[in-house]
């Protein structure tokens, strides 16, 4: 079983909904938007997770492109959300240029799809809750 760092997240004093998110040496602030009664002070959690997606769409295409020794140039990959009657929707567009057939653009579109955070996304994970007190200040 392989494990990744610890994501930590902690409300801020002073904001309704802002948390500092810690995950291994890096940081970030997560906030709702301001319709939604946050200071949009960060990226909202799903904005979070189509960042999540799109990184590893390209890292995946990327890493797929150098083991073929593919010219893949200017990859740009961009996550939109949308939700509609409770049912969340992440359009992802994939662009890049280089030297390559269409079958070899079709591969790597293809290869896009095995992504680990895409697999996750389609449902092959599980969630465990469990509780505890946090420590006293």
């Amino acid at each position: 079983m392989t494990s990744s760092p610890i994501v930590h997240a902690i409300e801020t004093d002073g904001s309704r909904y802002a948390n500092h998110v810690t995950m291994g040496s890096h940081s970030l602030i997560s906030d709702e938007p301001e319709r939604l009664g946050g200071e949009n002070l960060g990226p909202n959690p799903f904005h979070l997770l189509g960042a999540a997606l799109a990184a590893c769409t390209s890292m995946t295409i990327r890493m797929y492109a150098e083991r073929k020794g593919w010219d893949v140039q200017n990859l740009e990959v961009t996550v939109d959300h949308s939700r509609e009657r409770g049912h969340e929707t992440f359009t992802r567009t994939i662009s890049f240029n280089g030297a390559h057939t269409e079958e070899e653009r079709e591969r790597l579109i293809d290869v896009s799809h095995r992504c680990p955070v895409h697999k996750v996304m389609e449902g092959s994970a599980t969630i465990i809750t469990e509780t505890s007190t946090p420590p006293t200040q």
